[in-house]
């Protein structure tokens, strides 16, 4: 059983207002996939969403990077969709680029990704879908 404590929701809605772009790890080029919906939703949102996809040029009319080291420009979240055991080489890349949170989709959850993120400074979220908190917190 997990002992992770996500932060509440005033500062989960106090961490989406503040953001302005999100970078999407595991961002798919398929429109069917769920990633690719939530990066199509936070962009209607109105944040500039960075999708990381090791082989795809473009995703959803933005310029896609193989890895969040790759970025050239600050990042507020990292959102992640990734197996669990994937997760910590990004936290810590994610620490390593300074972003401010770290936060692991639905059904996700790994206790050393979230050490590893609130570690080096940033907010950690694990296990909620970022655009189902986005329209019940701040719609």
């Amino acid at each position: 059983m997990s002992q992770w404590q996500n932060p509440n929701d005033a500062a989960l809605a106090g961490l989406l207002r503040s953001a302005n772009t999100i970078a999407v790890v595991g961002c798919s080029p398929k429109p069917e996939r769920t990633s690719h919906r939530i990066a199509a939703f936070l962009l209607t949102c109105g944040y500039h969403v960075i999708p990381i996809h090791p082989k795809a040029d473009m995703i959803l009319g933005q310029k896609a990077y193989a890895s969040l080291s790759d970025i050239p420009e600050p990042v507020d979240i990292v959102n992640l969709f990734l197996r669990p055991e994937l997760t910590p080489p990004i936290a810590r890349a994610s620490v390593a680029i300074g972003a401010g949170a770290l936060w692991l989709q639905q059904g996700i959850i790994n206790e050393e990704a979230g050490r590893i993120a609130t570690s080096g400074g940033q907010i950690c979220v694990m296990d909620l879908c970022i655009a189902v908190m986005h329209r019940t917190l701040l719609d």
